[in-house]
């Protein structure tokens, strides 16, 4: 069992998304780490170094080295997303990175757990593209990364998860239970036990009425303006903040 869980990525491992009544955000991520405590014998230390808007480049940088340092035992990363949405791409350097992130942490004797994203292009304007390059990039990682020490979570492939249920309002982000089925993918990958209370509110959700899904002028003006503007302007949601969980810390469940 695992008893040091570190997290590096971008929106999708912070927990957009999955918004507290507090104002703070949770996500799979914090899920996955209260379902190692519970079926664990011994007290889990998590951190979670991930900030919303990282390139895969950026995360690499300033993100590998603290957490190798940390030691952990378990260390998760996803990234690239952010990449794929940028007028130009080159899978074999996002794969690159990865390769670089999965070696290193290896070499410590840490089990790697590489995840894609859950697949949002059938809910998105010009969602065509971004599948097409997500497919790419799906079909590079699988067999590149098919070696001991790392478990690959391919929520992409995941069909489940395109469903508008899955998603927040801005389609973008998976919402409170598309966290909670990708923390339930990876704790089965792991072969930890999934929180039975998960599965009952998932298979609630699954047979729940389909919502909305039409891209109206009050979405574009909520949602996609502001990422338009943040490009022109190179600016990112993630300018100015820290990792919610930069250090270790132990696992409190409910």
């Amino acid at each position: 069992m695992y008893e040091r869980f570190v997290v590096m990525g971008d929106s999708f491992s912070e927990g957009i998304g999955d918004e507290l009544t507090d104002g703070r955000v949770r996500g799979w991520a914090d899920l996955v780490a209260a379902g190692l405590a519970a079926a664990s014998p011994s007290p889990v230390g998590y951190a979670n170094l991930a900030i919303r808007g990282k390139l895969l480049g950026p995360i690499v940088a300033e993100q590998l080295e603290p957490a190798l340092a940390l030691a952990p035992d378990l260390l998760t990363i996803c990234g690239g997303g952010n990449d794929l949405m940028r007028p130009k791409v080159e899978i074999s350097y996002v794969v690159d990175l990865l390769d670089q992130v999965v070696e290193q942490a290896r070499a410590t004797g840490a089990h790697v757990v590489l995840l894609s994203g859950a697949n949002p292009s059938q809910h998105l304007p010009m969602g065509s593209l971004m599948q097409k390059r997500g497919d790419k990039l799906a079909e590079a990682v699988r067999p590149a990364f098919d070696r001991p020490g790392v478990t690959v979570v391919d929520n992409w492939a995941d069909t489940e998860l395109r469903s508008i249920r899955y998603w927040s309002a801005d389609k973008l982000h998976l919402n409170a239970i598309g966290h909670t089925k990708v923390a339930s993918n990876v704790l089965r990958a792991l072969d930890v036990p999934v929180p039975e209370a998960w599965d009952a509110i998932l298979a609630d959700t699954a047979s729940a009425p389909l919502g909305g899904s039409r891209n109206t002028a009050a979405y574009y003006r909520a949602h996609v303006l502001p990422w338009i503007g943040r490009r022109l302007t190179g600016r990112s949601s993630g300018d100015g903040r820290l990792p919610k969980r930069p250090v270790l810390e132990p696992v409190v469940l409910d």
